[in-house]
């Protein structure tokens, strides 16, 4: 790494910046050091490393990768002592301020001050953040009690306080489901979660192990449509909501509480992606990317919850040891070729990524995995791939939830199938279809 100065601005130069260390940039970070890239940084703005597994205390992460159950603090700590064995530039308590096209990044901190790098690719892997109470508009006053699922956990887990002792929780991500279990384990009362939609959008596992074992009522189809308090919280009216989502006069249950936690959703943290002039999905609300998680930018990739929100940290690391080996090639002048066949939502399917896969003609295909939500529940149904309207990909699948990821392989065979296509459609079909 170089340095030099632009009027008093140090300018570092760098190979590969990564941008977030939890779990995708600690992870990116790993893959493209192991690729043989040394000149290397990566940037965070909280005060350490690990991103948001530093609060999530309990277990039920890194089966798939590691073939343990560890905690978050524990998953995140065995990237962050690899990448401190493996010397890798690790700096915490910076923030990035902006990305640009040409892969200058400027950032600030109370260290080094205002800096200026200029790298030969980026890797975004800002995360994500909650949905907050004024995107639903919710009627009532703006009186305390009101936190975020995610923010109720940071007080809890990490901080030491309770956010209160009569509890509803607004919506059934994992967050929120999560929080149901740790709010009662903590003493709390935890009167209802509150789901707008006829099925939950957390994983099943976390419904039965947070909220079932624990006796706490789920109402599906219903909202949150008064909250009651001035200077507290002191009570929420839920009522049960038609086909539209419109609340049903006649329906409405009040609950006494003081607190009121909301897992609304999560958005990708993409303010640097779009700064970049990167290419955004309107369904992921992350960057459209191909199958080495390359943008439309050369030599800007993207992984993990800012691309597209995960059930899983495992999945998150697997795809970026993706994108930190592909920014290692691209530096090293080894990306990839061929041409880009577009990747489209059929029936039933929402926001598959990659957008985009790159085929060389008579190549031999590395596999290649596509992820998308179902847009409802199915049952007994096929996932299909059909490459300008030949299927050249089935499998059946027994249950396809919104709360679930799915997630398909195509094999090389199948991807030599496509190599001519202009389009690959991912559908969700009730029939096999002839292949």
């Amino acid at each position: 790494m170089k340095s030099e100065m632009n009027n008093g601005v140090p300018v570092t130069q760098v190979d590969i910046l990564i941008v977030g260390a939890g779990p995708a940039g600690l992870a990116a970070a790993i893959a493209a050091k192991e690729a043989g890239v040394d000149s290397l940084i990566v940037l965070e703005r909280e005060d350490n490393a690990g991103g948001i597994l530093r609060q999530c205390i309990h277990n039920g992460f890194g089966l798939h990768r590691f073939k343990e159950e560890l905690t978050g603090p524990e998953y995140a700590q065995r990237d962050i002592d690899k990448a401190a064995e493996m010397g890798i530039d690790v700096r915490t308590g910076v923030t990035v301020l902006s990305v640009d096209p040409d892969k200058t990044v400027t950032a600030i901190s109370r260290k080094w001050g205002l800096q200026v790098f200029k790298a030969k690719a980026v890797v975004l892997a800002m995360g994500c953040r909650e949905r907050p109470r004024g995107a639903l508009a919710i009627p009532g006053t703006r009186c305390a009690g009101i936190y975020s699922a995610g923010t109720a956990q940071k007080f809890v887990n990490l901080e030491g306080y309770m956010p209160g002792r009569r509890v509803v929780i607004l919506g059934s991500g994992d967050i929120g489901l999560i929080m149901a279990r740790r709010m009662t384990l903590q003493g709390a009362k935890v009167l209802a979660c509150v789901e707008l939609m006829p099925y939950s959008s957390g994983l099943n596992r976390n419904i039965v192990q947070c909220l079932q074992d624990y006796n706490i009522p789920l109402y599906l189809s219903h909202t949150v449509v008064d909250i009651q308090g001035r200077e507290r919280v002191t009570g929420v009216t839920v009522a049960k909501v038609d086909e539209n989502r419109r609340p049903i006069p006649g329906t409405e249950i009040q609950f006494d509480c003081d607190t009121l936690l909301l897992s609304v959703g999560l958005i990708p943290e993409n303010e640097l992606t779009i700064g970049a002039g990167v290419q955004m999905s309107p369904l992921t609300n992350g960057a459209v990317v191909d199958d080495c998680l390359q943008t439309s930018v050369p030599g800007v990739f993207a992984c993990g919850n800012v691309l597209h929100v995960h059930d899983l940290v495992d999945h998150v690391s697997n795809e970026s040891f993706k994108a930190g080996k592909a920014a290692a090639d691209y530096v090293q002048g080894k990306e990839h070729t061929g041409r880009l066949i577009a990747v489209k939502d059929g029936a039933g399917v929402r926001g598959a990524v990659p957008q985009q896969i790159r085929l060389e003609k008579g190549a031999e295909h590395a596999p290649i995995d596509i992820m998308f939500r179902p847009d409802r529940v199915y049952q007994n149904q096929y996932i299909v791939v059909r490459a300008d309207g030949k299927a050249v990909f089935a499998q059946k699948k027994m249950i396809c939830t919104p709360g679930e990821m799915a997630d398909i392989t195509l094999n090389a065979k199948q991807l030599a199938a496509c190599e001519d296509a202009q389009t690959l459609e991912v559908s969700i079909t009730p029939d096999k279809p002839e292949m």
